[in-house]
């Protein structure tokens, strides 16, 4: 990280950033995501608008339309959809209950329900589950989906390095959330049934299978500071400001090598006259960043449930013009924003798995 207390201003500029900039259009390019160093630059033009060739692009994609093998087969695997050295981003669309349990030895996974209810079993005990938790299941844990009536939709981010809370500099620990809200799992008594019980194992990218002749989730009891648990995004705390939009970083969920998981959820607008509301434009000079949109509504208009988008590094991007001059001509029909949004930041550049790809 690149502290410096140096600051330029040249030409036509606002005296605080993001407030009372008119008719020109704000952009910030940082670096470090937003913990480094940063210009906000004043243009005339909607920076969004341009066109790509090569694979220096923004995609798109609507999770209702890609099928993943476990859509339709059980014992079937979920769909990649981006991926990188230090982590995998998945969309499962399971039907059915995984037939066998599982265990990935090749990292951590925290999985976002954007549709469905069920329960995880687990070798420490049994986690229900429902729309907007994460369920979190750390490196070489047994387990199994068991998946409950209606459709299923879950946004999967597997990490090699291992995930964790960040440290929240001057908030407290309980802020953005209570540690006590998440949800950890009892043991429960399992009955053995005849026969062999199928463990696929995910080892260096390859799944090999494991034949154990008791049941996986035989554990009585359990004490240590790692297990699986699930979160729901309606017990976050919404860190605010009345007279900045604060940026991402400030509602960092959990954190692994190269990675942040954002919540991006409903809170009041900014009041302080002047003040930019919609999120200016950005160039992340550091950070690939993908966004799933869980629901909700930006100035009333409804956003697309299941669109999963990726703004490569050093890409512009942000909301449309037309969004931010709605916010200032609406100013007073206005007092809320209600996203729900999902992000990730990723530090390395991530590919797009074929399945996905978009042709230039």
């Amino acid at each position: 990280m690149v502290r410096s207390l140096i600051q330029l201003s040249k030409g036509i500029t606002s005296r605080q950033a993001h407030r009372d900039i008119g008719e020109l259009r704000d952009e910030e390019l940082t670096r470090d995501g937003f913990d480094g160093r940063e210009a906000v630059l004043y243009r005339t033009n909607d920076p969004t608008v341009f066109r790509t060739t090569g694979r220096f692009r923004a995609s798109s994609v609507l999770a209702d339309t890609i099928k993943p093998d476990d859509m339709t087969d059980p014992a079937g695997l979920p769909q990649r959809l981006y991926y990188n050295a230090d982590a995998t981003i998945w969309l499962s669309r399971r039907a059915e209950s995984m037939p066998h349990f599982r265990r990935n030895v090749d990292g951590d996974e925290c999985w976002f329900v954007q549709e469905g209810s069920g329960r995880v079993e687990t070798e420490f005990g049994p986690l229900a589950f429902e729309r907007g938790d994460y369920v979190v299941i750390p490196k070489a844990i047994t387990h199994r989906w068991v998946i409950g009536s209606g459709p299923t939709i879950l946004f999967g981010i597997e990490t090699v390095g291992e995930l964790r809370a960040p440290t929240y500099v001057g908030l407290g620990r309980h802020a953005p959330f209570d540690p006590d809200v998440i949800r950890v799992p009892e043991p429960v008594p399992v009955s053995d049934a005849a026969g062999e019980y199928e463990i696929r194992v995910k080892y260096d990218g390859e799944q090999s299978s494991i034949f154990v002749d008791h049941h996986p989730c035989d554990v009585q009891g359990w004490k240590g500071d790692y297990f699986p648990f699930t979160f729901n995004i309606r017990d976050w705390n919404v860190i605010m400001s009345d007279s900045l939009h604060l940026p991402p970083s400030m509602h960092v969920f959990l954190v692994a090598d190269g990675i942040n998981i954002i919540n991006l959820l409903p809170r009041p607008f900014e009041s302080t006259q002047g003040v930019e509301r919609i999120p200016w434009y950005h160039r992340n000079a550091d950070y690939d960043e993908i966004a799933l949109i869980h629901g909700g509504d930006s100035l009333g208009r409804p956003l697309k449930p299941g669109l999963i988008s990726h703004d490569p590094q050093g890409i512009h991007h942000g909301f449309p013009q037309r969004a931010r001059d709605k916010a200032r001509r609406e100013w007073d029909q206005h007092s809320r924003i209600n996203w729900q949004i999902i992000m990730i930041e990723a530090r390395r550049p991530l590919k797009l798995d074929d399945a996905i790809a978009q042709p230039a």
